[in-house]
């Protein structure tokens, strides 16, 4: 079965645009969790301008499936997610001033550094993921590191599906086919919706977790969020 967790940044962005804590991002994760989702991400950036620290600490009082921490794991990230022990933790390489995930680690100019944080989150109990493309070496880099899963960076499938949806997936198969072979668990994230979710859960069924946040909650502006979440999930049988 492969898992939804829905990234709840987008909530926290529409609450601090205003101030105060309308909408409530601890009472949406718990509703999220309640009208079906499997996990709940956050990415809590340098500067705050979504998810807090605060916000952090108290979702993990509440989240009851799995808790899953994004981030670059320099001295801060590393500290919170220590003291947090969520379920898995994301290790994404960007700098701290970036829009948005844009890349996968270079797990081999990388090698070390990353051997060096997994090992640390791994010693308290978290499960760790990291970011990569889908590229043979980057994956068989991503096994010698010590990570218990990848995470697909799906973007450029994403953006490509529309005009030709076989040879987007095409690098993503072969990739993912690769991770399984050497032992690694598969996450997958980044510009996945309604319109492209379905046939990646088609080609590669194997996948342990989506996670889904800007498509989503734009969605749940038309549909609700119930009912968008019970959308996708469907998209994921």
């Amino acid at each position: 079965m492969t898992k939804l967790s829905v990234n709840i940044n987008k909530i926290a962005t529409i609450r601090n645009a205003r101030g105060g804590n309308n909408p409530n991002v601890v009472q949406v994760a718990i509703d999220c969790e309640r009208f079906g989702a499997q996990g709940i991400t956050v990415h809590p950036r340098p500067d705050e301008r979504h998810i807090t620290r605060q916000d952090v600490y108290d979702l993990k009082k509440v989240v009851t499936t799995e808790f899953n921490i994004e981030g670059y794991p320099d001295e801060r990230f590393m500290k919170m997610v220590k003291e947090v022990k969520p379920e898995q933790a994301t290790l994404v390489p960007d700098p701290p001033g970036v829009l948005t995930s844009n890349a996968g680690w270079d797990t081999v100019a990388h090698e070390e550094f990353l051997k060096e944080v997994i090992s640390e989150l791994k010693a308290t109990g978290v499960r760790v993921s990291i970011f990569v493309a889908p590229e043979i070496d980057m994956i068989e880099g991503a096994a010698k590191v010590g990570t218990d899963r990848i995470e697909l960076y799906t973007e450029m499938y994403a953006s490509a599906y529309e005009k030709d949806k076989t040879k987007a997936i095409a690098d993503y198969k072969l990739a993912a086919a690769r991770a399984k072979e050497l032992g690694l668990g598969i996450n997958a994230g980044h510009d996945l919706d309604l319109k492209n979710l379905a046939y990646l859960k088609q080609e590669i069924p194997f996948m342990d977790e989506v996670s889904i946040g800007h498509a989503l909650v734009c969605d749940a502006l038309y549909f609700g969020l119930e009912n968008t979440i019970q959308l996708y999930l469907r998209e994921l049988r």
